[in-house]
């Protein structure tokens, strides 16, 4: 079956470290897996040992373009109370500086997408933070960020905590309140799965709003059981959740990256044949779901609400009838 809007493959590079080695190995590694055509970096950690056009004709030698660059604030222990949410301002304003410093190195790389994930922006006890400050430092800080350069996109990786005990954006109807007050037609969501089940959301209906109410800029693909971000391959825990998420993703006109976050450092799996399995399984369940946007049955089901209906449905689909 020819898959229409078919997106890109990238994966997370960081997954293919091998002992000492750097950036450089990773990607090579990267390039052995066979169907991975795009690639994201992270800022700026990946950059320490090369220059941006050093890494672009690292991914180029393995036939990977560039999809977007994700900041990476952890690198820098006096973030760690906080990047845009911080108390002090001084410490804010070295948060957005390296943040702009790693849009220049996007454009220069032909990148598109700037992804924060701001996993250390909240707050862990009661009367700790001032909420109303938080929230106006950060949406002040992305702003400045999104109008530094507006020909490139800035999307929220929304996450429910971790390393803080509570996230400012800690699921998809917080991250679009944040959006719809920052006004910048340049700003978006970034879904990651496990996150979102996580953050006790359905995939599809996160995407259902994000489309709506603002812009899906990139998905990030993984699965878990949902106490935490466990980073394991794509529709190994939830199947059908991710065919309804690649039916939605039809239906929106999603054609962007499809990102493996996956974890297979964390288990000890090979990396390369990790995501060589996340593409084999990827491509079966949206082959699936393919067929099901214009099912009649499907959706004659879901106007009704007939569960068990849509349930002998997409059961057929997956296991045969």
């Amino acid at each position: 079956m020819t898959l229409p809007n078919r997106p890109r493959y990238a994966t997370r590079l960081n997954a293919f470290k091998r002992g000492k080695e750097g950036i450089a190995g990773m990607i090579a590694h990267a390039g052995e897996v066979g169907g991975l055509s795009a690639a994201d970096l992270n800022f700026p950690d990946h950059f320490e040992a090369h220059s941006a056009a050093e890494l672009s004709d690292l991914l180029a030698a393995q036939g990977m373009a560039l999809n977007g660059l994700a900041m990476r604030y952890y690198t820098e222990a006096g973030f760690k109370l906080g990047a845009f949410t911080h108390p002090d301002r001084a410490v804010r304003r070295a948060a957005i500086d390296v943040t702009k410093r790693g849009m220049d190195a996007l454009a220069a790389m032909g990148g598109t997408v700037m992804t924060l994930w701001m996993g250390q922006d909240g707050f862990d006890y009661s009367f700790q933070a001032d909420y109303a400050r938080m929230w106006d430092d950060t949406l002040e800080a992305m702003a400045e960020v999104c109008d530094h350069n507006p020909a490139l996109d800035v999307s929220v990786e929304y996450k429910p905590n971790e390393p803080r005990a509570h996230a400012l954006m800690p699921d998809m109807a917080t991250t679009l309140l944040a959006l719809r007050d920052l006004g910048r037609k340049n700003a978006g969501v970034t879904l990651d799965f496990a996150h979102v089940l996580y953050a006790g959301e359905m995939p599809a209906k996160a995407a259902m709003l994000a489309a709506r109410y603002s812009r899906i800029l990139g998905v990030h693909l993984n699965d878990g059981y949902g106490k935490r971000d466990d980073g394991l391959m794509a529709g190994t825990v939830h199947p059908v959740q991710t065919v309804e998420l690649f039916v939605a993703l039809e239906r929106i006109g999603y054609d962007g990256v499809i990102y493996f976050d996956t974890f297979p450092d964390h288990g000890g799996l090979d990396p390369v044949q990790e995501a060589r399995e996340n593409i084999r399984l990827t491509e079966r369940l949206r082959a699936i779901a393919s067929g099901l946007v214009h099912h009649v049955g499907l959706a004659e089901a879901m106007a009704r609400q007939d569960a068990a209906a849509s349930t002998r449905i997409i059961a057929g689909a997956l296991y045969g009838a």
